[in-house]
C-alpha cells in the first residue's frame, strides 16, 4: 500500500461503509416480518445478515477492480477515493481478498441451504454472480443502465424475501411489497452515486441510467423511489400487518431533506446526499421492523 493512511483506513475506504444499509436493512425487514408471523429463527437471521453484508462488500470490491480497468475512476472522479485506482490496494490483492470473502459467504450461505432447501442455493449463486457481472465480464450490468433494475430486485425483493424464506418459508405478496421500500431505498443510493458522477461515467461509456436519462430526469425517479419507500409500509398495514409498521413515515424529514439537498447539489456536494440516502434508509427501516413487532 502506498499512502498515509493504515492498513484499516484503506480497507474501510473500499468496504464504503455509507453504502451498507442495503446490505443489512432488508434483513433486518425480512426477520421483523418473520417474526411478526410467529417464525422468527435467530441463527439463520445472523447468517443471513453476514451473507448479505459479505455480498454487498464484495460488489463494492469488484466494482473497484473492474472500474480500474475500465479507466471510469479517474482523477477527475468526484466520489471518495477508489483504493485500487489511487495505487492504495494493489489489483492484485484486492482480487485475493474478493475471491475470498466470495468463498466465505458461499460456505456460510450452504448452512441456509442446509436449513431451507435448494431454492436458497439458486438465490446464493445468482447473488454472487450478480455481485461480479455488476462491473465484471463483457456486457457489464453498471455499464448497460440495467444497474438500478438488478439492485432493486436482489437487494430488495431477493434480499427481504430470501431472510423471510430461511426462517418461515414461502414468503406471500405482503412481504414482497415490505421488499419494494429497501429496494427502492437502495435504488436511490445508486442513482445519486451516479447522477454524481454522470460526466465522468460517459467520458469512459459507462452508461448508467442517469447517464442515458439526464440528471434531471434521474432526480425525479429518486423522488418517485422514495414516495414508493414511504406507501409500501401502508400497504402492508393493509395486507394484516401491524398499523404501527407506519412507524417509518417518523423518517420522513431526513428523507425530505436529501430530496431538497439533490436539487438543490452538485459534483461532490452529492457524496452527502449519498451518505444521507443511507442514514435515511436505515432509520426508515428500523422504524417499520420495529413496528411491525408491536
Amino acid at each position: 500500500m502506498s499512502s498515509n493512511l493504515s492498513p484499516v483506513q484503506a480497507w474501510m475506504l473500499a468496504i464504503r461503509p455509507k453504502t451498507l444499509p442495503a446490505g443489512a436493512v432488508p434483513v433486518v425487514l425480512g426477520s421483523a416480518l418473520a417474526a411478526a408471523d410467529g417464525r422468527f429463527r435467530l441463527l439463520p437471521a445472523l447468517v443471513a445478515l453476514v451473507c448479505a453484508l459479505g455480498i454487498q462488500v464484495a460488489t463494492n470490491f469488484i466494482n473497484e477492480i473492474y472500474d480500474f480497468r475500465k479507466g471510469a475512476d479517474t482523477s477527475e472522479r468526484l466520489g471518495p477515493t477508489r483504493t485500487v485506482a489511487a495505487g492504495i490496494i494493489s489489483e492484485g490483492l484486492m482480487i485475493r481478498v474478493s475471491v475470498g470473502l466470495m468463498i466465505v459467504v458461499f460456505m456460510l450461505g450452504m448452512y441456509l441451504v442446509y436449513t431451507a432447501g435448494w431454492p436458497i442455493f439458486l438465490v446464493g449463486v445468482l447473488s454472487l454472480l450478480f455481485a461480479w457481472a455488476y462491473t465484471g465480464g463483457t456486457y457489464p450490468i453498471a455499464y448497460s443502465g440495467l444497474g438500478d433494475i438488478f439492485v432493486f430486485v436482489f437487494f430488495g425483493l431477493v434480499a427481504v424475501g430470501g431472510t423471510y424464506y430461511v426462517q418461515a418459508s414461502d414468503p406471500g405478496l405482503p412481504v414482497l411489497f415490505a421488499a419494494a421500500a429497501p429496494g427502492a431505498f437502495s435504488v436511490n443510493i445508486l442513482l445519486v452515486n451516479n447522477i454524481r458522477d454522470i460526466a465522468t461515467d460517459r467520458m469512459v461509456g459507462k452508461m448508467t441510467l442517469p447517464a442515458r436519462i439526464g440528471g434531471e430526469n434521474a432526480r425525479r425517479l429518486y423522488v418517485l423511489l422514495m414516495a414508493l419507500a414511504y406507501l409500501m409500509p401502508v400497504v402492508v398495514w393493509k395486507s394484516g400487518y401491524s398499523a404501527w409498521g407506519m412507524l417509518s413515515v417518523l423518517s420522513f424529514p431526513l428523507a425530505y431533506g436529501m430530496i431538497r439537498k439533490l436539487y438543490d447539489a452538485e459534483g461532490r456536494a452529492l457524496n452527502d446526499v449519498l451518505a444521507g440516502t443511507g442514514k435515511a434508509m436505515t432509520v426508515h427501516g428500523l422504524l417499520f421492523s420495529a413496528g411491525l413487532l408491536l
